[in-house]
């Protein structure tokens, strides 16, 4: 059949409109890819032909309250391979594997990967500077450096289990750099260079560098100074009494700022792999639960003139050495007891029955409220992760014979923590604080503040009246009562020594194994700082604290009085000197004396004579100083100037 000349016409006429409304699409499809989408796809293209040598961001300084250094970074580069990039793997391996100390074959299997970019890990990661040079100096197409950094320790142990350690990517693991990582990791930049398909560079295009941004650096209330002789003391207490563990806390008690802390045994940040995880992970302040023996009394003493359920010095108790409380037989750590006293010298003392009494006078609703207000039975809240909150009684659970060795700080389970953020409590005039050990956010590029962190008050416990009454309390405790050891000479000292017995594996407490400790305040009129010190099982010696702990606190809070330039007072309680203690003796004022009159009255004391000369012109010790029996005294002699007329 034959088609006519029209249906011909018609049907290219309909192609050819078809052919260009297709031509139309496409015109416009690109038009729209050229005009609407240019950036998107040039991105694109870029981003399949880029590739990234990562420059690892700083993380922020961790610094003590002066600014003194407590972590930093060093410059520690890997080495990072683009294996299309690779003209000689055999070769390149071959010089790899002699720089970074590993076998050929394992660095070829690295080296020629089938991805885009490959990290030699472990042997090429955070390595020294020197080998870095060394691979830079071979010239290997397809080898780079990436710019990492290791975070370094200037104080090797020090304050170890606070600060913890960051991992080989530079992310905090433990301690204030796992707490506080957000703030102190930083932003990584980049390098990014082009390559085709083959891997080759493209010249035509520039590289692009991403600069990192460095980290917050973080302050701490830390001290140094204080952290300083906190560190000498537990070095010392570990040689002396080879103990399971010691460990040692200051804090300020106007605040909650932690000036101090540590607890060993303890290890190197930077080589925390060389020691077993539960010494690394197991900050003892924090974490550790046990019975706190005696240190406990205080807050029963607290509560007890709290309620004015007592008079220390008018009220009297007589100890026989047990007291009788549901039918069980509570015991004075004195056999045969201390016989008629008063509820000061019970303080004093740290007499069992005594605090047995005031817990009863207190009722168990009463006693367990204020254990519950100071703290007690939950976490402080101290910005360190791990904490643990102890364990009480349930209320429910709680007869006369738990109430009553509740008063005297058996079958509880507090963490050290605790005990110092309560008894600080106790001694500030009422005010529970959050301890806390950041005080600052810092730029790291200009050194300025750029958020400081307040201290948090929980609530007020007991009445400022209240607290200077236990302050007078605790001061007779270290001048009159178990406490002696913990005297320092110029500063009124208060405190209250703790023997707490150990549970053992079987539920039942262990034999001659105790926790001996001592908490610490000064001056007494106006606290600064308080010091709580633990020793875990010390060997060689007789297992109390008012002979193992109290002495160390003593020269802890002593010594750390005079760094932070807290001035010696006069008042206060003088020593009670028991046998055989020797009474300290004053040294007299001898400048402007004649040498030959000096004799007869230093009967008690040494002289060494410097210079030459009749009269005596310096002398040291000052006057007024108490030193002991037998000391020497420096004097400097020297002939008095005539005046002319």
């Amino acid at each position: 059949m034959r088609v006519s000349n029209v249906t011909v016409k018609r049907r290219l006429l309909l192609i050819l409109t078809l052919g260009l409304c297709v031509f139309v699409v496409f015109i416009g499809r690109l038009a729209y890819v050229q005009i609407f989408e240019n950036d998107w796809l040039t991105q694109k293209a870029l981003d399949s032909w880029s590739r990234e040598i990562p420059y690892e961001a700083e993380r922020g300084e961790i610094l003590d309250t002066r600014g003194k250094v407590l972590a930093t970074n060093i410059s520690s580069p890997s080495v990072l391979v683009v294996p299309r990039q690779i003209r000689n793997p055999s070769e390149t391996a071959d010089k790899l594997s002699k720089v970074l100390g590993m076998t050929k074959q394992r660095a070829y299997e690295k080296i020629t990967k089938k991805q885009s970019i490959v990290r030699i890990t472990p042997e090429g990661r955070k390595i020294s500077n020197e080998k870095a040079a060394a691979i830079k100096a071979m010239g290997l197409p397809g080898v780079f450096i990436a710019e990492d950094f290791k975070r370094y320790y200037p104080k090797g142990n020090y304050l170890a289990h606070v600060l913890g350690f960051a991992g080989i990517d530079n992310q905090g693991l433990t301690g204030l750099e796992s707490y506080y990582n957000d703030g102190l990791k930083g932003k990584n930049g980049h390098v990014a260079f082009f390559s085709d398909a083959q891997g080759n560079r493209m010249s035509s295009l520039k590289d692009q560098y991403i600069p990192p941004k460095s980290g917050t650096s973080l302050m701490l209330t830390i001290d140094s100074r204080v952290q300083s002789i906190i560190e000498r003391e537990l070095n010392n207490t570990m040689e002396t009494y080879h103990p399971d563990n010691a460990l040692a806390i200051a804090m300020d008690p106007n605040n909650g700022d932690i000036l101090g802390m540590s607890s060993k045994p303890d290890f190197n940040p930077e080589n925390y792999k060389e020691v077993p995880p539960e010494v690394y992970n197991h900050n003892l302040p924090i974490w550790k639960t046990y019975e706190p023996g005696s240190t406990f009394k205080v807050i029963t003493l607290a509560s007890a003139l709290q309620e004015n359920v007592v008079n220390l010095t008018k009220d009297h108790f007589h100890d026989s050495g047990a007291i009788d409380v549901a039918g069980t037989q509570l015991h004075c750590w004195k056999r045969g007891g201390h016989g008629e006293e008063t509820f000061l010298q019970v303080v004093q003392n740290s007499c069992n029955p005594g605090f047995v009494a005031l817990g009863e006078r207190l009722g168990k609703d009463r006693l367990f409220s204020y254990i519950n207000k100071f703290g007690f039975g939950e976490k402080t809240g101290i910005d360190l992760q791990g904490e643990a909150k102890g364990i009480l009684f349930k209320k429910n659970q709680v007869g006369p014979l738990e109430a009553a060795t509740t008063a005297f700080g058996q079958g509880v389970s507090v963490t050290p923590i605790q005990q110092v953020t309560a008894v600080a409590a106790a001694i500030n005039g009422g005010h529970l604080y959050e301890p806390h050990l950041a005080k600052a956010w810092i730029d790291s590029e200009t050194g300025q503040m750029v958020n400081r962190i307040e201290p948090v008050q929980r609530r007020q416990v007991i009445s400022a009246a209240t607290s200077k009454k236990v302050r007078n309390a605790l001061e007779s405790v270290v001048a009159q009562g178990t406490g002696r050891n913990a005297y320092v000479e110029g500063y009124r000292v208060g405190g209250k020594t703790g023997t707490a017995q150990k549970v053992g594996p079987n539920g039942g407490y262990m034999e001659n194994n105790y926790i001996v400790s001592f908490m610490g305040f000064a001056p007494a009129n106006d606290p600064q700082i308080v010091v709580y010190v633990a020793v875990d099982n010390p060997k060689g010696t007789i297992q109390f604290g008012g002979t193992v702990s109290a002495p160390i606190a003593g020269r802890i809070i002593g010594d750390s009085l005079s760094a932070m330039g807290i001035k010696k007072q006069a008042g206060g309680l003088e020593k009670e000197t028991r046998w055989p203690e020797q009474p300290l003796v004053k040294v007299p004022d001898l400048i402007g004396l004649n040498k030959d009159d000096l004799r007869a009255s230093l009967f008690d004391l040494k002289l060494k004579e410097v210079g030459n000369g009749n009269s005596v012109m310096m002398q040291s010790p000052k006057p007024g100083v108490k030193v002991k029996q037998g000391s020497t005294i420096m004097i400097y002699l020297g002939d008095k100037k005539k005046r002319d007329d």
